[in-house]
């Protein structure tokens, strides 16, 4: 109970004092897995990640199964009941998780350093990662909460337009499903399924481990050959295809008994290592990326008074993930917000942002560089990214040059190039107009 609540008043009153630029150390383990570590001694706490290249794209033909292959690790592992691991990383303090997205799988942790609770913490992580038992009725249990989730989407204006986004621009690519899988897939799949895919994906070559905190460098290295040795090195997680420009503009729409019309517009965008990556992030922040302050939010809200918030953002991913706009409003308002979006985005593309707009957004955004580097969990998402997507270790420490180094002409030639209003997708989900 004492070292609970020591690791309540830390986590919640403290936040860890680094450098801009902190020191990334990297190698790879016995069986292939590579490991980032960072050693952030202010506090004695450890943020943990391991990320497999076993997001939803590696789904193929039946979406779903990445998610429910990764919420059942927690469900049942070395003859413990999920209720028992829970219990075992309470009883330290520890706080675990997992999760999976399009590209990646996640488990992590966070625990004090202290030797019971790091101990602890960090067998029981490896017992879940090593020794799922895939217990039926907690597949059953998981397999109707999802099949709920689905039904739910159903009522759900802003759910049914992400899917038919997804569906829109990426096709029959692995980026179109979206990773709660459908109904159909769902209902069919089975624990032995599951259990195929999670000895091809979660082995150490397609395993990155992250460790951010109070450990040194013989430590860290011991703790990554710890969460990994009881894996089999296996293989790398094939290359997923590229994804295909759209070679014409589409408008969807569907009907949805809502009072609110959600628009949603956008094409395939950047992938993580994009070499227009800065130009196009600092001409998105300008454009809609920077909240009431972007030209999107001053045209479609402060001027016009069509919606309360609009926005725009690049997703970037091992493929071209979306470049999305968005927006709610009113049914009777919807096409007069939507000629409004496509009119701002066409004036950018076609003209760029002026020198007071370039100015502020770099201010903006080197100026809060420290904010994202401040704590243990946001350096251990940092180097998650940047060992998953194969990223520069100098990746923070260059960061504000390159932003810095962004001109008006080097994001009119991104935008030119790269991104195509004659030929997005909209999506327009809700009520009609009275």
């Amino acid at each position: 109970m004492v070292i609970r609540t020591f690791y309540y008043i830390v986590g919640l009153l403290f936040t860890l004092t680094v450098q801009a630029s902190p020191q990334i150390e990297h190698w790879v383990t016995d069986n292939g897995g590579r490991v980032f570590f960072v050693s952030a001694p202010d506090l004695p706490m450890l943020d943990v990640k391991v990320v497999f290249n076993a997001g939803s794209a590696q789904d193929k033909t039946l979406p779903g199964m990445a998610l429910l292959t990764n919420a059942m690790l927690s469900e049942g592992a070395a003859g413990k009941s999920s209720d028992e691991i829970a219990a075992a990383f309470e009883d330290v303090g520890a706080n675990f998780g997992n999760s999976a997205k399009r590209d990646m799988a996640i488990l992590s942790l966070r625990t004090l350093t202290e030797e019971d609770a790091l101990n602890t913490s960090l067998q029981m992580m490896t017992a879940v990662l090593s020794e799922p038992d895939f217990p039926q009725a907690a597949f059953e249990r998981l397999q109707k909460q999802v099949l709920l989730m689905l039904q739910a989407e159903n009522q759900s204006p802003s759910a049914i337009a992400s899917r038919a986004f997804y569906s829109s621009i990426y096709g029959k690519h692995p980026y179109g499903a979206m990773p709660v899988g459908n109904n159909e897939v769902v209902s069919n799949l089975n624990v032995k399924s599951l259990k195929k895919f999670y000895h091809q994906y979660y082995v150490a070559k397609n395993a990155t481990v992250v460790l951010v905190g109070a450990i040194d460098k013989v430590q860290a290295e011991i703790i990554g050959e710890q969460l990994l040795s009881a894996l089999p090195a296996g293989e790398k997680a094939s290359p997923i295809n590229p994804v295909m420009e759209l070679a014409a503009g589409k408008e969807v729409v569907i009907q949805h008994p809502s009072q609110q019309t959600h628009i949603l517009m956008g094409q395939p965008g950047i992938s993580r290592d994009d070499p227009d990556y800065f130009a196009l992030y600092v001409g998105n922040h300008i454009l809609g990326g920077s909240g009431l302050v972007s030209r999107l939010s001053n045209e479609i809200r402060e001027k016009r008074g069509l919606s309360y918030s609009t926005y725009s953002y690049f997703r970037p991913m091992l493929q071209l993930g979306p470049y999305q706009f968005g927006l709610q409003t009113r049914n009777d308002q919807a096409q007069e917000a939507l000629e409004v979006m496509r009119t701002t985005l066409n004036l950018f593309t076609s003209t760029g942002p002026s020198d007071a707009e370039l100015t502020a957004a770099k201010q903006n955004i080197t100026g809060g560089f420290a904010l994202r580097v401040d704590s243990n969990s946001k350096i251990a998402n940092y180097l998650a990214m940047i060992g998953f997507y194969g990223l520069p270790l100098d990746y923070l420490e260059t960061f504000k040059d390159k932003v810095s180094m962004v001109t008006i002409e080097g994001i009119k030639d991104a935008y030119s190039r790269r991104v195509h209003p004659g030929t997005m997708v909209t999506v327009m989900v809700g009520g009609k107009a009275k």
